[in-house]
């Protein structure tokens, strides 16, 4: 008797993951292997391999992927300015290649032959998950059950369940649907999908409500060396630790929530809340030390590189030629992104309140309103007739073409 087929399961031990299992044995007969990806999402991994076990896997696999998390994905996201559609710092869009590759590797071990998650549809992670899997290995079958099962509700998937004795996590006590990462925290659904009605202060689970925040600012100084976060208030860290401790800062004073109606790859508008109070720190010091590191040409293309690296990060094409090629020019203007910022968080909003670095391009000597001895003013007068000599000669042709009509 041969041995069954194996496939992988991204495994959380929610709801969808939970009847995935005796789905895939009923309708693939495989023996399946669950592998949950600790990305920093908070919660007590431990229970789920007794869980995964008893509705039916085989084994399980529980990785903590939070360095390479941070130091591979959030990190070059970080160096590249990339936000999306103004607003979002791409907290499970960055999430999703890290946990896809890990599956793929956890596969190849296992000689496995397809790759299962529980991505609905309708949304962009069906996408990331793919990508990734065709990216690094072509010849794995991915099963996605939300778009072939005959489950069609969240009382289906109830029913399912019970029907085969499976313990499932059903409750009411928050009612969005929620991702979350060391990096942030998603708010999807419920009142949320009306984008008149104000997000309640009572689902912010990480970001203390601004109105509530302390009324006294604090600072905070944060050392970076090319590009990368390495000290807060003078204590060197590891990345995880770094977010980790920044995110309880910025939490503090409400800074980071952002509420916003985004494009989603798929096609439709969602509208999303995300408290990210850590990123939103982190983005603003480097924004600041960028000013005075890169010079005038290489910042204003970086901002262009930057929109079109958050949507090859929204739309899960981390591991391409583009995304790499980018990250490559990244890397090459973070050389001198090196030195201290000092930002101000008061009630929701960061501040900036000092930069300095080795490789600042800021002279005060020349910048000066001032007497100074560096600068000729009357240098200008060439460099503007030079400048403006299009306009000018433009101006003078439109005249001569009114003098002879």
């Amino acid at each position: 008797m041969s041995e069954k087929q194996k496939v992988v399961l991204a495994y959380s031990g929610g709801l969808d993951t939970s009847i995935i299992i005796p789905w895939l044995k009923e309708n693939y007969d495989y023996e399946v292997i669950a592998v949950a990806g600790d990305v920093g999402q908070g919660e007590e991994l431990e229970p789920l391999k007794e869980k995964a076990i008893k509705t039916g896997a085989s084994k399980i696999y529980i990785e903590d992927l939070q360095e390479e998390f941070v130091n591979d994905f959030i990190f070059p996201t970080l160096k590249a300015g990339a936000i999306y559609e103004r607003k979002y710092l791409l907290g499970t869009s960055i999430a999703r290649p890290v946990i896809a590759k890990r599956l793929v590797e956890i596969a190849e071990k296992e000689g496995a032959v397809a790759i299962c998650h529980g991505a609905t549809g309708k949304g962009n992670d069906q996408v990331r998950f793919e990508l990734t899997i065709m990216a690094l290995n072509p010849n794995l079958k991915i099963i996605a059950p939300w778009r072939i099962w005959d489950i069609k509700s969240r009382d289906d998937e109830i029913e399912y369940a019970q029907a085969r004795n499976i313990d499932i996590p059903v409750s009411k006590e928050h009612n969005y649907s929620m991702d979350r990462n060391l990096w942030h925290l998603s708010h999807e659904g419920s009142d949320l999908e009306d984008p008149w009605n104000e997000p309640e202060e009572s689902m912010l689970m990480i970001c203390t409500p601004p109105s509530k925040a302390p009324d006294e600012p604090e600072y905070v100084e944060i050392d970076f060396v090319k590009g990368i976060p390495v000290k807060v208030n003078e204590t060197a860290y590891d990345g995880v630790s770094l977010i980790k401790l920044l995110n309880q800062i910025g939490a503090k004073h409400g800074v980071g929530i952002a509420d916003m109606v985004e494009n989603r790859l798929v096609g439709m508008k969602s509208r999303g809340v995300y408290e990210t109070p850590g990123g939103t720190v982190l983005y603003a010091a480097h924004q600041e030390l960028e000013s005075i590191t890169l010079d005038r040409d290489t910042l204003q293309y970086k901002q262009l590189i930057a929109v079109k690296f958050a949507e090859l990060v929204y739309d899960g094409k981390w591991f391409t030629p583009l995304r790499q090629s980018l990250s490559s020019f990244v890397d090459e203007t973070q050389k001198t992104v090196t030195g201290k910022v000092r930002l101000k968080l008061y009630k929701g909003n960061v501040t900036p309140a000092g930069v300095q670095s080795p490789y600042s391009l800021y002279s005060e000597e020349f910048a000066t309103f001032g007497e100074d001895e560096v600068y000729n003013q009357k240098d200008a007068e060439g460099f503007i007739n030079l400048f403006g000599l299009p306009l000018k000669m433009r101006a003078l042709m439109e005249q001569e073409k009114e003098a002879k009509s």
